[in-house]
């Protein structure tokens, strides 16, 4: 009881349940905020600290940057919820609140925008030797089982792509990217969606600021050949995978394209098929042989990519810890 009325008590604030609505339509940042609701920084500051020690609201820090979202405890989301419902949409604060959000959806997803035309030729270059995506895509959900899922972790998000694919059966996802610019096309991409469910946060691959057993899901998508050390990527993916859980990994199968490396920074060109299922066994996970998805045999400029499954052995429950997404420490 008392943890409702100490909630309650945060909410009893026009700018925090301002706050609170702003929140329920996705994460933001604290200059964003201050830019929508026309309060200065140190203001809009303390009302988060305030909603934040509630439990109501969760501080996301990435790189310079913080980013704010609702807290995922079920209370404090079926407040948010309650007030979404009851909330007078002809208020004119609310209503230059929404105008003025949208506004802001409007220039990330112009800067992501900007960001992919630097960069899309070197995408058109890539998507050239692809297996087709969808084709891709599909396996890795065969791959993943039905579900339902309680959280899935996308690790090397990118686009955000995965955590699309995967909606309809995890109740929650994260994507983790260590590229800033990445996570702002991801956000982009997350928004049009209109997965205001879905989040991103910036952390290294090999150094996951997620507990241990924390997700029922994990998937990989052509990331491990561009990171430094793929062994412990699979490690921290086997670390973070709760018992009965799946990791899912899609990557190259070896191949010859030096000019992937010289143009792309691919470190690895591909990866045999017993490598990284060895890894999943050691690091210990039940892998089995992955699927090949090779193109036409008349097809030679395209790429076969392989998809390893991971299955981690059940133990008793309580074995199992808390199952958490923390922050990176700071």
């Amino acid at each position: 009881m008392e943890d409702l009325l100490r909630k309650l008590r945060a909410l009893g604030e026009p700018t925090r349940l301002r706050i609170v609505t702003l929140l329920w339509r996705g994460e933001l940042t604290v200059s964003e905020l201050v830019r929508i609701l026309g309060q200065s920084q140190p203001r809009v500051s303390r009302h988060l600290k305030m909603l934040v020690d509630a439990g109501l609201a969760e501080r996301l820090p990435e790189g310079s940057w913080v980013f704010y979202r609702l807290a995922k405890s079920d209370v404090g989301r079926k407040l948010a919820a309650l007030i979404e419902e009851i909330a007078d949409s002809g208020d004119p604060d609310l209503a230059r609140d929404l105008e003025r959000l949208n506004a802001v959806k409007q220039e990330r997803a112009d800067a992501a925008s900007a960001y992919f035309e630097r960069v899309a030729s070197d995408w058109e270059h890539i998507r050239a030797v692809q297996f087709p995506e969808a084709e891709v895509e599909a396996a890795m959900r065969a791959a993943a089982g039905p579900g339902p899922f309680d959280l899935h972790l996308d690790i090397g998000t990118g686009t955000g792509r995965m955590l699309e694919v995967f909606v309809d059966r995890a109740k929650d996802g994260v994507g983790i990217d260590l590229s800033h610019e990445m996570l702002n096309l991801a956000r982009s991409n997350i928004a049009k969606a209109g997965l205001s469910d879905r989040f991103v946060r910036q952390a290294d691959a090999g150094a996951l600021p997620i507990d241990s057993r924390a997700a029922d899901l994990v998937t990989v998508h052509q990331v491990l050949h561009v990171v430094e050390d793929p062994e412990r990527v699979v490690e921290e993916c086997v670390r973070v995978v709760a018992p009965g859980g799946r990791v899912v990994i899609a990557d190259f199968a070896p191949h010859g394209l030096d000019w992937l490396r010289e143009r792309h920074h691919h470190r690895r060109l591909g990866f045999p098929a017993e490598e990284i299922r060895d890894a999943l066994d050691a690091a210990g996970l039940e892998a089995g042989e992955p699927l090949a998805l090779a193109p036409d045999a008349a097809d030679d400029e395209r790429l076969t990519v392989l998809v390893w499954t991971g299955v981690k052995p059940t133990v008793p429950a309580e074995e199992n810890s808390d199952q958490s997404i923390q922050e990176p420490a700071q």
